[in-house]
């Protein structure tokens, strides 16, 4: 925060074409609680796991909605995506109720998540050093048929990866942190807790290294427009001091190429033939299959990387518009904007309806 505002004020063009073009919003802490315990602690006498529970002892990470296992059982029943979303996940009714154990802070999360339209997010934690994207969710094999034989290491539970629609692009984004990191990628020095699991790379998809449901980088996938990762800045959660500017140091870099990278991809405004903008209209691009909504302006971004999209905007009551939009290298997001024409298919579903939904014969005289 002091960097962005002195360097802003000192007239750095980086940071001011930063703060310029992109709304930045920080969280110091999302768990006030679990700091509390640690900063009492401090480093000498604390480990991974104190201060990461709340007060209440919610794990605040794996505490929001299991959304992916929900996509991947309609998915099985073939119901997706016409009758399930593939993106904009509503929330199970039962998690919203007052008696449900969801924590303060969790219900707090999802309503700013659903108040601003955000594109691309990062949640900074402790004891690793690695940048972990979704999905967060192991999805389960399916069952094996009865009359099969099982292999000797057969296990009850086979969990397998499931990659993500854009498992490219949060390739993309994770590594646009570890690169510029200082000391990140260099794996060859070990993990905390274990072998290197990034293969010498300090990025790893989280199931791969450690499966949970319910993490917010998988529910923010599912129910909003944004892409989130978790970075884990180090094996000391409560570094001294003395350490805080060569952490610093070693993330600056980092964290204004992660910034930046939101303008990667493409954005634009979708319309009526008036001008008028059109909210909750469905951003589709060909060949990944995942979709995002368009703000209550009518605008929308997308992140994506470099290359040709066949690009298609569709809401209720109008014609789809489509387009091809190329993505370049260079930072910039490509503008692609949609004007759609009203349909007349409301008004025949009006007509149908009122019919009994029975075909609409013309009587010729």
């Amino acid at each position: 925060m002091q960097f962005l505002c002195k360097e802003y004020q000192d007239g750095n063009p980086r940071v001011r074409g930063l703060v310029t073009d992109t709304r930045i919003h920080l969280v110091p802490s999302l768990n006030p609680d679990g700091y509390e315990l640690a900063h009492e602690a401090g480093s000498e006498l604390g480990n991974w796991a104190l201060g990461h529970w709340t007060e209440e002892g919610f794990d605040l990470f794996e505490n929001f909605p299991d959304l992916a296992s929900a996509l991947w059982a309609a998915e099985e029943r073939r119901l997706v995506p016409h009758q399930f979303p593939n993106h904009h996940i509503p929330i199970p009714e039962h998690y919203l109720s007052e008696d449900a154990a969801v924590a303060a802070e969790t219900r707090a999360v999802m309503a700013w998540m659903d108040k601003n339209p955000f594109v691309l997010g990062a949640n900074l934690q402790g004891g690793e050093k690695m940048v972990s994207f979704p999905f967060d969710t192991a999805r389960p094999s399916p069952p094996t048929p009865a009359a099969a034989p099982r292999p000797l290491d057969y296990e009850d539970e086979h969990p397998e990866l499931q990659e993500t629609p854009d498992h490219a692009v949060f390739r993309w984004l994770a590594i646009s942190y570890a690169s510029a990191h200082l000391t990140m990628s260099e794996t060859f020095r070990g993990g905390c807790h274990a072998q290197d699991v990034t293969d010498a790379m300090g990025i790893v998809q989280g199931a791969k290294w450690h499966p949970r449901a319910g993490s917010m980088n998988d529910f923010s996938y599912l129910h909003t427009n944004c892409l989130e990762l978790s970075i884990y800045l180090g094996c000391d959660k409560f570094p001294h001091e003395s350490e805080l500017q060569q952490e610093w140091e070693n993330n600056k870099e980092s964290l204004l190429t992660f910034m930046e990278q939101v303008h990667r991809g493409i954005k634009g405004v979708v319309t009526d033939q008036q001008g008028e903008p059109i909210a909750n209209a469905t951003i589709v691009v060909g060949g990944i299959n995942h979709n995002v909504r368009t703000a209550s302006g009518g605008d929308y971004w997308r992140i994506l990387n470099p290359g040709e999209y066949r690009v298609s905007a569709r809401a209720e009551g109008y014609n789809p518009g489509v387009k091809t939009c190329h993505v370049l290298y260079d930072i910039g997001a490509t503008q692609c904007n949609f004007v759609l024409s009203r349909s007349n298919w409301k008004r025949i579903r009006e007509i149908m309806a009122m019919n009994g939904n029975r075909p609409i014969r013309r009587v010729v005289p």
